[in-house]
């Protein structure tokens, strides 16, 4: 077999891979427009809430997508990606909901230990504080399996409390893609579509649908510091420590979120096809390699979880 050949093969059955899991996706998506009130779908701006917005388009239709955008901002996010968050949802005329840790604080709901912590782990207050305020019913998110310990057990439709928590003893079978949607008044779920797509196929379904994305994810120069064997972002909330030596490397972000706990990587991938090469080469994952709060504690997605957020 020669080499086109070859390459034609392997994208053909790439192909019928991301369309079987963007059936899947689809499907999900509206199972939930059927089964629920009164429904959101958790839209950050970053890679994977694009993809599933993307799927939530072919469902529906531009303009036509059933349930409101909401994103929880920590008041630490990449500009970046907010003003790309708001050009897409302008783009697509869905209705874009946006609540913030800084309004917590204001409430004292939210208490920081000092002015520097990470207001990551307390998006779990807001979010909670969202779904009360709107009484959503069900919570679509774009968590991947193939991401973290905790997610990797996570069902597709994820039942949480009357608190918001999630119970393993509470979560229901899912079986022959049947889904068990029933709630107590105060309950509900967090749904997640793309859960059984790994980053590779992010990035492939990119390629192939041409998804734009923030400038973030691709190759740029940035000031950064190792620290802990990762490259901390030189920015007004993540200066530089004593004896630390400012670099500037050519990086890109394979996650994005919070400022003060998320790292670029070293690449030159300038765009979608580049980062599918770079990514078939990956021995770590994307949080592994990326995030400063995940490496705190193995537990702490799960008391995330368990504490609301996730």
């Amino acid at each position: 077999m020669n080499a086109r050949v070859e390459t034609q093969l392997l994208q053909r059955l790439s192909n019928q891979q991301l369309d079987a899991l963007e059936e899947e996706a689809i499907f999900i998506l509206r199972e939930v427009a059927a089964a629920f009130e009164r429904p959101t779908l958790l839209f950050s701006g970053g890679k994977d809430s694009l993809v599933l917005l993307r799927c939530a388009e072919k469902a529906f239709g531009r303009g036509r997508i059933p349930y409101p955008l909401l994103m929880i901002d920590t008041g630490h996010n990449f500009h970046e990606v907010t003003d790309f968050r708001d050009h897409r949802a302008k783009e697509l005329g869905a209705e874009l909901i946006v609540r913030s840790v800084e309004d917590s604080m204001k409430r004292g709901t939210v208490r920081l230990a000092h002015p520097g912590e990470s207001r990551n782990v307390h998006q779990s207050v807001t979010l909670l504080e969202a779904i009360e305020e709107f009484r959503f019913d069900a919570l679509i998110g774009g968590a991947r399996r193939d991401e973290e310990k905790a997610r990797a057990k996570e069902r597709i439709f994820s039942h949480r409390d009357s608190f918001g928590q999630w119970q393993p003893k509470a979560q229901r079978p899912e079986l022959w893609t049947l889904f068990n949607t029933r709630l107590a008044p105060g309950e509900h779920f967090r749904v997640f579509p793309i859960s059984n797509w790994t980053e590779l196929d992010v990035w492939q379904y990119i390629e192939r649908e041409a998804i734009a994305l923030p400038s973030l994810y691709y190759a740029h120069q940035r000031e950064v510091v190792e620290r802990k064997g990762l490259l901390v972002p030189v920015t007004e909330l993540t200066p530089p420590r004593d004896g630390e030596v400012v670099q500037t490397r050519t990086v890109r972000f394979r996650t994005v979120g919070d400022i003060t706990c998320t790292c670029p990587v070293e690449s030159d991938a300038s765009s979608a096809a580049e980062v599918v090469v770079e990514t078939l080469a990956a021995e770590v994952s994307e949080r592994g390699a990326t995030r400063m709060d995940d490496k705190t504690s193995d537990a702490s997605m799960e008391k995330r979880k368990k504490d609301g957020y996730f």
